[in-house]
């Protein structure tokens, strides 16, 4: 069956994607059969993270049992360990909301899918760190012979959430010029692959010669290092005086008060992540005060992103465009650092660091 045709049996109506009564994951277990898996019995620093054996989860009848090869790690996963969620989930849990691998197991009720299947999971619930996850059938992602597992371990989080902040919120369109403040991570690279995808230049950012490399590699036409005097004055100058159109804001907490500077008329900034308060930098922890009087002159917009608050339809929108997207090319993850299940507290201690984290995604090779 055709990919598309797949895609609109699976279509449904919208609702929050939350809505979907799926099971926390350490619930839906009632067998005597045991994985390896990665628990988070207390809120903490990294060393919290334990690898464990449990049992191995329960499929539903809308469900597929799917052998995991590779599983995402992502700064919401480091956020979710440290307590840092007004909601969070009853512990013991497992963390990673996206994996890949192979179906082992269908449930009666999946139409589409067969054992043997390659797929990437999208995982809301989380659930990923671990050899087994269960999943809907709706949330199942094919995962093409052109990618390996580690690079279908990436397509859900970094991906959505770049085209919700670029299509959904933002509207990008053809020859908009377009800052990715932060362009060397998986979000960043995800970013500019979807903007050069639908015509607009774009602009990127990182703090490494070697990210700056990769950001040229997947596309950007010009990069700039942030920890360059001056470098803000150099790309508000190659944008003509103009300023950018969009800007998709990695750290807001360092960029957000400059990014009003240099934005457009009617220019639209999507805030996707931040460490914290606005501040001058990491290594100079004093806060700084914001002028909002540029937005008044552009008439600028700032919007968060939330990837739980994408609808069904929103979802299947995006999925519909990473599909073709890998099968036209121009979608290609870039993996930055592979890690076992048991280096866990290793992978959340370098999550963050410009030298793994910020070039590329990381993700448990479950193959080590």
């Amino acid at each position: 069956m055709h990919w598309t045709c797949f895609l609109r049996i699976l279509s449904v109506q919208p609702k929050n994607i939350l809505n979907n009564g799926l099971n926390n994951f350490l619930s839906k277990r009632n067998c005597t059969s045991l994985m390896k898996a990665v628990l988070l019995k207390e809120y903490g620093s990294p060393d919290v993270l334990k690898l464990d054996r449990v049992p191995i989860p329960n499929k539903g009848n809308s469900e597929v049992l799917v052998r995991v090869k590779a599983a995402g790690i992502n700064p919401v996963d480091l956020y979710m360990r440290e307590g840092a969620f007004m909601s969070l989930p009853p512990l013991p849990t497992v963390l990673g909301k996206e994996v890949s691998g192979i179906i082992e197991e269908v449930g009666t009720d999946v139409k589409i899918f067969k054992i043997g299947d390659r797929v990437a999971c999208c995982l809301p619930r989380n659930g990923g760190y671990a050899e087994y996850v269960t999943c809907h059938e709706k949330y199942l992602i094919p995962l093409s012979d052109k990618l390996t597992f580690s690079q279908g371990a990436t397509l859900y989080v970094a991906y959505f959430v770049a085209y919700r902040a670029l299509i959904t919120t933002c509207r990008i369109k053809n020859n908009e010029h377009l800052l990715v403040h932060g362009g060397s991570g998986g979000v960043g690279i995800a970013a500019i692959q979807i903007a050069k995808s639908k015509g607009l230049k774009v602009s990127a950012t990182a703090g490494t010669t070697k990210g700056m490399e990769m950001m040229k590699a997947v596309g950007a036409d010009q990069v700039f290092n942030h920890k360059d005097k001056g470098y803000l004055l150099k790309m508000y100058a190659s944008t003509e005086g103009k300023g950018f159109d969009v800007i998709l804001e990695n750290c807001a907490d360092i960029n957000l008060a400059k990014d009003f500077d240099v934005l457009n008329v009617n220019g639209r900034i999507a805030v996707v992540g931040t460490r914290g308060q606005i501040r001058q930098a990491p290594d100079k922890p004093k806060l700084i005060s914001v002028n909002p009087r540029s937005l008044i002159y552009t008439e600028g917009k700032i919007q968060g992103v939330n990837l739980v608050r994408m609808t069904e339809e929103e979802f299947n929108e995006a999925r519909t465009s990473v599909v073709n997207g890998v099968e036209e090319g121009w979608l290609k993850p870039v993996i930055g650092k592979e890690y076992a299940l048991n280096q866990a507290p290793l992978a959340h201690k370098q999550l963050l660091s410009e030298n793994i984290g910020s070039r590329g995604k990381i993700v448990f090779n479950l193959l080590l």
